[in-house]
C-alpha cells in the first residue's frame, strides 16, 4: 500500500474529530472567526516546538525559503482560515453531516483549480465525475421544507458558505503542494512540517491581529474555551500534519478524493454524537456525492 493512503485516511479522521469541536464551540461563546483562530493559536505552539525538537535531536536546520515558497503558503494559509470560517458558519446553518458534505465539494474544485492553475488535464470520465458531483450539490443546495426551481436553492447561505468554502479548500490545497514542492530536495516528512509550521504560524499572528483589531473580545474568548479548544489545537495538528505530508507525497486531486471518507465519519458523529436527523434528501446528496468521487479516482 502506497504510504499517501494511510497518512490521508489518517488526516480525514483527524479533521473530522476537529471540525465536531469547531461546532461545539461555534454553538458557543465563539463567532465562527474565533472557532477558527483557536484551531491555530492553540495548534501554533504545538506545530513549533515539534519542529524545533526535531532540528535538535537530528542536528539539522532550516532550509533556505525561496520568494515562491511564501508566496504559495501565503495564498493557501490564506484560503485555508476563509474557507474554516465558512465551513464554521455553515454548521449554524445546517447539520454536522450536511455541512461537511458541502464542504466535500472540495474535491472536484480541487481539479477543476489543478486544472487552471497548475495545467493538470482532466480526462472525459473525470467530466462525467464532476457531473455527478454538481448533481449532489444542487440535491444539498434545497433546504428542508422550501419550494422553487433549483437554482434558486443555490442562492441560500448553507449553499453559498459550502460552495465557497469547498473553492477556497481547493485552492489551499493546490498552493500547499506548491509551497511543499519548492523544497523538493527534502525528504516529505520534513518538508511537510517546514511547510506547516510556515504557514500556521503566518495564519495565527494574522488572525490574532485581526481579531485584536476587530473583535478583541473573541480573543478573552478562545482562552476561555482553551479546555475544549486545546483538543482543536491538537487535532489541527495531527490533521493539518498528514495532510501536508500527503500533499508532497501525491497529487491533491488524489489526496482530497481519498480524504472523502470524511464524509461517512461525519455522517456517523451527526448521528450518534450531536443526535442530528439526516434526511432522506441529504443521504441521496451524500450518496451522489460519493458516487462522483469514486468516478473521480478511477478517471485520474
Amino acid at each position: 500500500m502506497s504510504l499517501w493512503i494511510p497518512v490521508t485516511i489518517a488526516a480525514a479522521s483527524f479533521q473530522t474529530v476537529r471540525f465536531m469541536l469547531q461546532k461545539v464551540l461555534s454553538t458557543g461563546s465563539l463567532s465562527p472567526a474565533g472557532a477558527t483562530f483557536a484551531r491555530f493559536a492553540y495548534s501554533m505552539p504545538l506545530v513549533l516546538l515539534g519542529l524545533g525538537l526535531y532540528l535538535v535531536g537530528s542536528g539539522r536546520t532550516l532550509p533556505a525559503l525561496p520568494g515562491t515558497f511564501w508566496m504559495f503558503a501565503a495564498i493557501g494559509g490564506t484560503a485555508q482560515i476563509l474557507a474554516t470560517i465558512c465551513v464554521v458558519a455553515l454548521f449554524k446553518q445546517r447539520n454536522f453531516a450536511a455541512g461537511i458534505t458541502f464542504k466535500k465539494t472540495e474535491v472536484i474544485q480541487t481539479a477543476i483549480v489543478g486544472l487552471v492553475v497548475l495545467g493538470d488535464t482532466i480526462s472525459t470520465w473525470g467530466w462525467a465525475a464532476i457531473a455527478i458531483g454538481l448533481a449532489a450539490v444542487l440535491v444539498l443546495g434545497k433546504s428542508p421544507g422550501s419550494d422553487g426551481p433549483w437554482w434558486r436553492h443555490l442562492t441560500n447561505r448553507a449553499s453559498q458558505l459550502g460552495l465557497g468554502s469547498g473553492v477556497l479548500f481547493a485552492f489551499s490545497a493546490v498552493s500547499y503542494r506548491g509551497a511543499s514542492l519548492q523544497l523538493a530536495e527534502l525528504e516529505p516528512a520534513f518538508r511537510a512540517g517546514v511547510t506547516l509550521a510556515a504557514v500556521v504560524s503566518m495564519q495565527a499572528v494574522g488572525m490574532a491581529l485581526w481579531l485584536a483589531w476587530r473583535d478583541r473580545a473573541q480573543l478573552q474568548a478562545v482562552w476561555a474555551t482553551r479546555r475544549v479548544a486545546l483538543w482543536v489545537g491538537l487535532t489541527s495538528l495531527g490533521g493539518s500534519f498528514c495532510w501536508f505530508w500527503a500533499f508532497t507525497l501525491q497529487n491533491a486531486a488524489y489526496v482530497k478524493a481519498l480524504g472523502q471518507v470524511e464524509l461517512f465519519l461525519s455522517l456517523l458523529a451527526s448521528a450518534l454524537f450531536f443526535r442530528e436527523q439526516i434526511s432522506r434528501r441529504e443521504v441521496l446528496g451524500m450518496s451522489l456525492l460519493a458516487l462522483s468521487i469514486l468516478a473521480l479516482v478511477l478517471a485520474i
